[in-house]
């Protein structure tokens, strides 16, 4: 039933308040010890309960196997092996393992033994050994051969095995000496026809690499000639210095321009000018021969830095620009003098003071020459940065370059072996064309069987006594699964958290007895105590079921530590789960361990407590309900038992309902329960009456009997769902008929009555 269907034992103490009984928690490694056993036992009761359907099915399966083998038609298997290439030497098939070959996919050049074995069983090979069989047998054909014969590699070697399995052993030696001969001629055609098939492979191989090569070579001959090349790594390596040599050159200008600023901010503060005046004494020089002269010689320098990126400096166009900078630097300073001498008395703005301050003079003329330089200085750093740009732009390009190069020598390289490779490989075909080829060889003859495989007598009766187990242990676990019934106290645990508060032993005789007086497991209590036998120990002759009873009823009583249980509904899900013998029993436990016991018969539909205890019941409940008469007047003593009385159900009520929801019986059951300590309901069954339901109320709770082998799992469920939704509090449960293959307490049974526990049930 799952969640719903799990209840905890529920008590209320005088003061209202609900109270459980908590029980020892099993934790870690113990639980799960606990857990493995509990599955293991209910295997084996599961073993246990269907033995007999096991044990059929086991032996009809082991019988009808062994039945089949023996009536069998005896089959023998005969062999032969075939060496299919050479042990030692060279291969002339297998081209890929020669130097230099190992890239060529011919179509002969790797023995695929898979493939082999589908040719050698196809009709193109099987069809002229077929007919030379025929002329001996003429009932083999090609599909009879094919599925008696078998083809298979041994392991990883070069050997195949040829088998055929028939009835008649002279046939069998017959058909293998065909088909080892049929297979020898047939490798005799396949090697020539290799051998051919490869030189025309080769021979077709060879123009198509020829041709790569030489679009290989026309490509590499176009990227020299676009690119000027003639060796790339060289080329590249002369660039990398040349741009270093021009980095360095770069750097050497900073420094010079730096150092030439300097010197100009040190003679503008020795003539102690100001910026203007200084920027004023620079500009004396600007004249348009000046700035002539200036562009002419960035040109110049520019030009050089280009020549250099494209090495062109062993050229005769190279060295004249290297003589325009020679002789324009000359020219520049001189125009710078010619300029500064003319306006010399500007400068000084007083040519008296002029003429007198002769260093004065000096210093303007090495400022006027510094700011030259300065200019010249910069145009060049123009110039080299420019320079060393293009040249870094051509270092880059001639990387790329450099990698298709590269690439089209190693292609040319490649397509060059695959062509030395492939000539190599004609001429080896040809030459082993010539010679005379190696067949198969027939490493083990055919031979006729001498023992049959079929039937094997030990193999097959260990794989029918494998396949009955199996086959029983299946149809045992169906049988369990589709069983729809509960057999045990570990499957009344999978549907609620109930407490099992006893376990009651199977009991066959109270099935043919109709009153418990017939049973014989009561004893008479004015019998004599039990005699002491020759060996020192008295026979105990109380029965494991009358235990079982004392055992529920003390467990009962444990359940409330604060009130004791005075009143308690007895019912089941279904009729037929003993819920009145429980009642009685329960009733007579309870009265032997000393309680004033009073058992109420409340099936006012089909009462059963009178007949099963051997009392009259010509008044009883229903009259003490639905008339005048007093209950202690109708209520009987138990003749089993002097502490237990018995109140039968009486006439039968047309509306049982509305009397056990009545206040007469709600005042009766107080009435009853100060008169006895223990007040014991049987009531009808659960499911679709609310008798027992109606009486709960008024009780301590419902004690629920579960007949173990009888009672259905969906109904059980339905029965405690029935109570959850009347939130009616039930006890716990008593798991009744244990049986000797159920897991549980009668194990302990067993051990402790020994051969005295008769296999019993109560019903």
């Amino acid at each position: 039933m799952g969640s719903q269907g799990a209840y905890k034992p529920s008590l209320f103490n005088p003061s209202g308040q609900q109270q459980y009984r908590s029980s020892p928690q099993l934790t870690g490694g113990a639980y799960e010890l606990e857990a493995s056993i509990l599955d293991l036992r209910r295997i084996l009761a599961a073993a246990r309960r269907r033995a007999v359907l096991m044990a059929g099915v086991a032996l009809t399966v082991t019988s009808g196997i062994i039945a089949k083998t023996l009536s069998a038609v005896p089959i023998y298997e005969g062999k032969f092996q075939l060496l299919l290439e050479p042990s030692s030497g060279e291969d002339p098939f297998k081209l890929q393992e020669k130097p230099g070959v190992n890239s060529i996919a011919a179509p002969t050049t790797s023995f695929d033994y898979d493939t082999q074995i589908q040719i050698l069983s196809s009709p193109q090979v099987m069809s002229e050994i077929v007919e030379q069989i025929q002329t001996q047998y003429p009932e083999i054909n090609y599909h009879t051969l094919r599925e008696g014969i078998m083809v298979s590699r041994l392991r990883e070697t070069k050997l195949l095995e040829v088998a055929y399995q028939d009835s008649d052993p002279e046939r069998i030696q017959f058909v293998l000496e065909k088909v080892a001969k049929g297979y020898i001629e047939y490798s005799k055609q396949q090697q020539q026809a290799s051998i051919r098939q490869g030189i025309q492979f080769v021979s077709k191989q060879q123009p198509k690499i020829q041709g790569q090569i030489n679009q290989l070579q026309l490509q590499l001959q176009q990227l020299q000639q676009k690119y000027n090349l003639i060796n790339p790594q060289l080329q590249g390596q002369l660039l990398t210095n040349r741009v270093n040599a021009i980095v360095e050159h770069r750097q050497a200008t900073q420094t010079q321009l730096r150092e030439t600023i300097i010197l100009y901010g040190k003679l503008k503060g020795q003539l102690g000018l100001s910026s203007q005046q200084a920027e004023a004494v620079a500009n004396l020089i600007t004249t348009p021969r000046y700035q002539q002269l200036l562009s002419q010689l960035s040109k110049v320098e520019a030009q050089m830095v280009l020549d250099l990126a494209q090495f062109k400096e062993n050229q005769s166009t190279f060295e004249g620009l290297r003589q325009q900078q020679q002789n324009l630097l000359p020219l520049l300073s001189q125009e710078a003098k010619r300029v500064m001498n003319s306006r010399i008395q500007e400068l000084s703005g007083n040519p008296q003071s002029a003429s007198s301050s002769t260093l004065r003079l000096n210093l303007i003329q090495q400022l006027v020459e510094t700011a030259n330089q300065i200019n010249v200085l910069e145009m060049r750093q123009v110039a080299i940065a420019k320079g060393e740009s293009l040249m870094s732009e051509q270092l880059k390009q001639l990387a790329v370059i450099a990698d298709r190069y590269t690439e089209l020598k190693q292609k040319i390289e490649v397509a060059k072996e695959s062509l030395n490779r492939f000539e190599s490989v004609r001429e080896t075909l040809e030459l082993e064309s010539a010679k005379t080829s190696i067949p198969w060889q027939t490493i083990v003859e055919p031979q006729q069987p001498q023992k049959p495989i079929s039937p094997n007598l030990p193999d097959t009766l260990l794989l029918s006594a494998a396949a009955g187990i199996v086959a029983g242990a299946t149809a045992g676990f169906l049988a369990e699964k589709l069983n729809r019934l509960l057999n045990s106290t570990d499957d009344i645990k999978d549907y609620t958290r109930l407490p099992i508060l006893g376990t009651i032993p199977f009991n066959k005789e109270l099935q043919k007895c109709t009153t418990v007086t017939g049973v014989g497991i009561i004893p008479d209590p004015e019998a004599s105590a039990p005699q002491i036998g020759v060996g020192g120990s008295g026979s105990y002759q109380i029965s494991p079921v009358l235990e079982a009873f004392r055992s529920l009823q003390f467990n009962l009583q444990c359940l409330s530590s604060e009130k004791p249980i005075s009143a308690i509904v007895v019912s089941s899900a279904e009729p037929t789960d003993g819920k009145s013998t429980t009642a009685i029993f329960l009733a007579l436990a309870a009265a032997a361990m000393g309680q004033k016991v009073l058992l109420v018969d409340g099936n006012l539909r089909f009462p059963q407590i009178h007949q099963k205890m051997d009392l009259p019941n010509l008044w009883g409940l229903s009259d003490v309900l639905s008339s005048e008469i007093k209950v202690d007047d109708v209520i009987q003593r138990s003749p089993l038992e002097e502490n237990l009385c018995v109140l039968t159900a009486g006439q039968i009520s047309p509306d049982p309902t509305r009397l056990l929801n009545s206040q007469k019986m709600h005042n009766l059951v107080q009435y009853l329960k100060e008169r006895f300590e223990l007040v014991i309901f049987d009531t009808p069954p659960l499911l679709g009456l609310a008798d027992a339901r109606l009486l709960e109320p008024n009780t301590d709770g419902i004690l629920m009997v579960v007949g173990l082998g009888k009672a259905n799992q969906i109904l059980f469920k339905e029965a405690l769902c029935e109570l959850r939704i009347a939130h009616s509090r039930v006890l716990g449960i008593v798991a009744n008929g244990l049986k000797g293959y159920t897991t549980g307490s009668y194990d302990y049974y067993q051990y402790y009555f020994g051969n005295t526990l008769e296999e019993t049930k109560v019903s």
